[in-house]
């Protein structure tokens, strides 16, 4: 696998044309064009400032990272509608962007996620199983963040791009060429968590890829209520390049996070990599997205899936036949029901944990409201 990219330096919006979607726009300067080496029709098109080769295999394992994260997340979301998960956030719609942007890491490099990062988890070896314990409250992790260089799922928004800031700048002193990634989404941006991780990375060049997904909706508030300016554009007034990449192009996403790490693991300091996706579910399983965007919006998206045009590719190729095909969905299933039957032979959690270790040496509130806990979960004992 090669990449080519000349993008050492922040890109210059070109005129004339732009981009809303990812659909051209005649007589927008702010807007340009998204990288793409794949349009959702499934042809391959060139980019003169990004390019990668990928080998037939390297094709194919890219489709089966996303077919496999997909029917996982799939399996966990049902799973939390059975009342097995207190929640989750699923990534429908996202796979690109992830497996894209996870394939371009080096074992060495280190990766901050959010709590979406389910695709980006699955490609630096953490066990699937492992990210269904926390969101079943029976761990708080369930996995050394020093074996994968995976730190854990970061549920307070925007902060994880701080400890990314701080390890890049701790790389950058120990001398080595590891670069750091830290996910956060469009929601995030809003927070001062990213502008101060921003403002120190730019000052201390530190070798870290900030990588936002934006898939359009911070819950219920979408991205043009929250920016002025296209997400990407904000790393122009700290000092550091940015640019915009098409999130559900696998390929555009691989090329650019690999040469956006390069940039950093060099010496050139921090890049913003914004990939404009889609986020096809709800925020959580909490949330109820048709309360607050159209059906039309989604429909819109759906014929731009990163799965599909991907898959077009292939057979368009004569990379994929249909045995293939059913080998990987039939390896899905088996992914789907291992994790189904590694949490329903998970311990249930602990519901008085939570008054655990709230204060060294206990406290009288905390000892009541333990008690009025107990007795309301007691009330449930007798089928009432």
């Amino acid at each position: 696998m090669s990449v080519k990219s000349t993008a050492a330096k922040p890109r210059t919006p070109r005129t004339g044309t732009g981009t809303r979607g990812g659909v051209k726009r005649r007589g927008s300067s702010d807007e340009p064009e998204l990288v793409q080496l794949l349009t959702p029709e499934g042809e391959r098109v060139q980019h003169s400032e990004y390019s990668i080769d990928l080998s037939p295999d390297e094709l194919r394992g890219l489709y089966r990272d996303m077919v496999l994260t997909r029917r996982f997340d799939a399996e966990a979301t049902s799973l939390q509608r059975q009342g097995e998960l207190g929640l989750w956030a699923s990534l429908l719609g996202q796979e690109a962007a992830q497996i894209g942007s996870g394939r371009a890491t080096r074992p060495d490099d280190y990766v901050f996620p959010t709590y979406r990062e389910h695709g980006v988890a699955w490609c630096r070896g953490v066990d699937p199983a492992n990210l269904l314990g926390m969101f079943r409250g029976v761990n708080h992790g369930g996995w050394d963040p020093n074996e994968n260089n995976f730190h854990l799922y970061t549920i307070v928004i925007g902060s994880q791009t701080l400890h990314a800031t701080g390890y890049a700048m701790g790389c950058a002193k120990d001398g080595t060429d590891s670069a750091v990634i830290a996910y956060f989404g469009d929601g995030a941006s809003s927070q001062g968590d990213v502008a101060e991780a921003f403002t120190f990375a730019a000052v201390y060049n530190a070798p870290v890829v900030f990588f936002c997904q934006n898939n359009q909706w911070a819950i219920s508030e979408p991205t043009e209520k929250q920016s002025r300016v296209p997400i990407y554009r904000r790393s122009e007034g700290y000092g550091f390049p940015g640019v915009r990449v098409d999130g559900n192009d696998v390929l555009a996403v691989l090329a650019v996070t690999k040469a956006a790490l390069e940039h950093a693991r060099s010496g050139q300091g921090p890049m913003l990599v914004e990939a404009f996706t889609y986020r096809m579910g709800a925020h959580t399983t909490s949330d109820d997205p048709t309360r607050y965007r159209l059906d039309e919006e989604r429909e819109q998206w759906e014929v731009k899936d990163p799965i599909i045009r991907l898959k077009t590719y292939l057979e368009k190729e004569g990379f994929a036949d249909a045995a293939w095909l059913a080998e990987i969905e039939a390896e899905s299933e088996a992914l789907g029901k291992r994790v189904r039957e590694a949490v329903r032979t998970m311990p249930d959690p602990d519901t008085m944990a939570i008054f655990e270790n709230v204060y060294a040496d206990g406290h009288a509130l905390v000892d009541e409201e333990r008690a009025q806990f107990a007795e309301y979960l007691a009330g449930f004992e007798g089928g009432h």
